[in-house]
């Protein structure tokens, strides 16, 4: 009788640890929102244990094995977490790399305090998304270079906006953007033309390897969104919508299978827009 009572526990335990381990996988992916629920779920399965037998500071690069000084070595047999941020995790940005307030080109970002962040339940518990905000901090990071690049280059009269209009495409109308954080008054009628054209290429393009390109409806309702939260012009989104500027684009760039029925008053009453 005990050993089958000890084989029925061993059998929940397994079961309990599949479906642990798949809840975990599902979390990495970033599919879905995480709800407090799904915090408070994984921060238990983080807190069950294991015995460490091995050393785990051999084998290892320099750079590591100098994070890993950082705390002193256990001894073993150890007895760790499943699931643990450490001081390891830990790496640190470069001054070089870091922009003060005052500096000539008005950018205001929010600089994460460490370049990179890998500890396990700080990258697991990303509540929306894959990144991180160190992540999301080196990705922004591109529109900052291109602004630098471009204000260096010797542009003819005719041309003198191209840094202004090509660093303006992830600024939103409420001042929430970046790299400067723009009102909509503060950015020209091209920078704000000029992002509605970068998102809706974006959501289109078949040519990302991290998505797929999306269908012309569901676009244009993505983008009517953005006009409802601030992140787009409204009024030049309508402009896009009324004269098939978008219809046109998807006949020469987009493949026939995205290209579907649009209704162009539902459209523009979720932008805020009357037909």
């Amino acid at each position: 009788r005990v050993s089958v009572e000890s084989a029925t526990l061993r059998d929940e335990l397994l079961a309990t640890l599949d479906d642990e381990f798949a809840f975990v996988a599902r979390t990495n992916l970033g599919g879905e929102a995480m709800a407090d629920a799904d915090i408070a779920r994984l921060d238990s399965i983080a807190a069950r244990t294991w015995t460490r037998t091995l050393d785990d500071r051999i084998g290892v690069a320099w750079e590591e094995a100098k994070r890993q000084e950082r705390s002193a070595a256990p001894s073993l047999p150890a007895e760790e977490r499943l699931l643990a941020d450490k001081l390891e995790h830990l790496i640190e940005r470069p001054p070089a790399e870091i922009i003060p307030a005052d500096n000539p080109w008005g950018f205001k970002l929010d600089v994460p305090q460490h370049k990179f962040n890998r500890g396990e339940l700080h990258n697991l518990r990303i509540g929306r998304g894959t990144l991180t905000a160190e992540e999301r901090y080196i990705i922004n990071h591109h529109i900052v270079q291109t602004i630098l690049m471009l204000s260096r280059l010797p542009f003819p009269a005719h041309l003198r906006h191209v840094a202004e209009i090509a660093g303006g495409h992830h600024e939103k109308m409420d001042g929430s953007g970046y790299p400067k954080r723009l009102l909509r008054e503060q950015m020209s009628l091209p920078a704000r033309m000029m992002a509605i054209a970068d998102i809706f290429e974006a959501l289109t393009a078949v040519d990302r390897p991290y998505k797929k390109g999306k269908l012309l409806s569901e676009s244009l309702n993505i983008m009517a969104g953005m006009c409802k939260g601030a992140h787009i012009d409204p009024e030049l989104f309508g402009l896009f919508v009324r004269t098939k500027i978008y219809q046109r684009y998807a006949e020469r760039f987009m493949k026939a299978e995205q290209i579907d029925g649009v209704d162009e008053a539902s459209v523009l009453s979720k932008a805020g827009l009357t037909g």
